[in-house]
């Protein structure tokens, strides 16, 4: 297999998308059989100051942190730490208030709980204390009978199955990132809470066509009009430092494709996160309850990706973030892929990079 010329064409792929002023700043890493095939990044971390992008720059990746998240949850079960249908109420009691206490874990990962709604009454300040926010999700009320319908919890997945594994070892969650993931694949530059001492690394986020979201905080909202625009949330330094499990990881290109190489067949050097085994039961369909009825288009914490089939046999599969940044594994062509960028845009340059590798690894 050809790969040698691989890093040239996509570099200069991401070069011309700078160039033309569809991407500001990107980082892109492929591995390839537990190999770093590519390690490219271009542009610039920040406009502003015409900072450039280098390969340990760190983005705000958005909900690319759910899969760590997932990963973490999957180690924990794989070593019956957590039980997927167990009530979530059994290592967190307080969870049990208005009804809550027969939803399990499976249906806070599959998106199924019937909580997508953010608590009202909050600010930036309660988003950066993780116990006034898992309280507040605790004293949250079903918008639905959980694992009857699945609906995108965009940003209360992170406290439901977070907290959840926080109860279940007695650890924070950085502290569970750092030491499930980071640390037995050493990696430097993957975080959900940065050290001060990173931010000077940290990209400075845009976002194309941004309009101002008026707060309606009489509403309860899955993403609260106080938390917009999303860019601006994460250029805050209280935002980067605080723990959304769900979606605000920072992070590089090369920590997220590592990560997705530790859960292929083997992983990568030495280190495989989960057995095959466990990563085939994080990627089954979700049966959801009467009256909808059917599966839900979510596995347990990660996103099917590629073609395939509801039902059918998931072989990519990983998590997206808004804005473009991705993360995923390849099971059949045993590849991992991280992508960061700090335009949010709606321009697909996924898409064009996904060519790029199937002309290489799917002729």
């Amino acid at each position: 297999m050809m790969t040698g010329n691989l890093q040239k064409r996509l570099k200069g792929l991401l070069e011309r998308l700078v160039a033309e002023g569809k991407e500001r700043g990107l980082q892109l890493a492929v591995v390839h059989e537990g190999e770093l095939i590519v390690d490219v990044w271009v542009g610039e971390a920040d406009h502003g100051t015409q900072k450039a992008v280098d390969g340990d720059t760190l983005f705000p990746v958005f909900s690319v942190s759910k899969g760590l998240a997932a990963t973490v949850v999957h180690r924990l079960a794989e070593r019956g730490v957590l039980s997927y249908d167990a009530p979530i109420s059994e290592v967190w009691p307080e969870f049990a208030a208005h009804g809550k206490g027969r939803i399990t874990l499976r249906q806070g990962l599959n998106h199924s709980a019937g909580l997508p709604l953010m608590p009202t009454g909050l600010g930036h300040a309660d988003l950066g204390d993780w116990d006034r926010m898992c309280a507040a999700i605790a004293d949250l009320a079903p918008v639905w009978p959980a694992g009857s319908r699945a609906e995108y919890h965009a940003i209360t997945y992170g406290w439901i199955v977070g907290e959840t594994a926080c109860r279940a070892t007695g650890r924070t969650f950085p502290e569970l990132i750092q030491d499930e993931i980071t640390e037995p694949l050493g990696i430097e530059g993957m975080y959900l809470g940065i050290p001060d001492e990173t931010e000077a690394r940290v990209a400075r986020l845009e976002e194309d066509g941004v309009q101002s979201v008026p707060p309606d905080d009489a509403q309860p909202q899955a993403i609260p009009g106080w938390m917009q625009p999303l860019h601006g949330l994460m250029n805050r330094p209280d935002m980067r430092r605080a723990c959304l499990p769900a979606s605000n990881g920072i992070m590089s290109a090369r920590a997220i494709a590592r990560h997705y190489a530790a859960l292929l067949p083997g992983g990568v050097d030495g280190v495989e996160l989960l057995p095959p085994e466990r990563v085939r039961a994080a990627l089954s369909w979700q049966e959801l309850d009467e009256p909808a009825g059917g599966i839900s288009s979510w596995l347990l914490g990660y996103q099917p990706l590629g073609q395939f089939e509801m039902g059918g046999p998931i072989t990519m599969f990983g998590h997206g973030g808004y804005g473009g940044a991705i993360g995923f594994a390849d099971l059949e062509h045993r590849l991992a892929v991280g992508m960061t960028k700090n335009l949010l845009n709606q321009h697909d340059s996924r898409s064009l990079i996904f060519r790029e590798l199937d002309n290489v690894f799917m002729p």
